[in-house]
């Protein structure tokens, strides 16, 4: 039977950050469902297709890896794509609280499923895709943050390629 595992996220944008954890998630898993949240509650700076789009070229060298939409639970979508892995990342602390009451609220609506934690590499601790997202608002530099593709896909959605 196949380790299937789902990484969930808003990816707004797919950050070094996320990278790190997708890399090491697919030499644990045999499969690994880069699952993009529709998320319309957060006001997302990317549409759903850009950040999917955005997610497959940062993953495009990955073989155990498909990017896919979704916008109902997160406990029904992990089963009906037979995962039993939710994988997240934790930064700091604050994270954890947050991650643990998500855990026990998927694990309440779906028993078969666990939530596996990776805490990023020191180099890319800090980074959150909101702090990507501000730094874009305000003209920053950003390319030391997200996949270089990623980067490219946004100077394009901005015309600036």
């Amino acid at each position: 039977m196949k380790k299937i595992a789902i990484y969930p996220g808003t990816f707004d944008p797919v950050t070094n950050g996320h990278l790190d954890i997708i890399k090491r998630s697919v030499e644990l898993f045999d499969k690994v469902i880069i699952a993009i949240a529709k998320s319309s509650s957060k006001h997302p700076m990317f549409s759903l297709q850009d950040r999917k789009k955005m997610m497959e070229l940062a993953t495009s060298h990955l073989t155990n890896i498909e990017c896919v939409c979704f916008q109902n639970l997160l406990a029904n979508f992990a089963k009906d794509n037979g995962a039993k892995l939710i994988i997240r990342g934790l930064r700091v602390v604050s994270d954890f609280e947050y991650e643990l009451q998500m855990g026990y609220a998927n694990a309440s609506l779906n028993e078969e499923l666990d939530t596996i934690y990776f805490m990023p590499t020191l180099k890319n601790a800090f980074i959150s895709s909101s702090i990507v997202r501000s730094i874009l608002e305000h003209n920053g530099k950003v390319s030391h943050l997200i996949p270089e593709v990623a980067y490219q896909h946004i100077l394009k959605l901005k015309g600036q390629k």
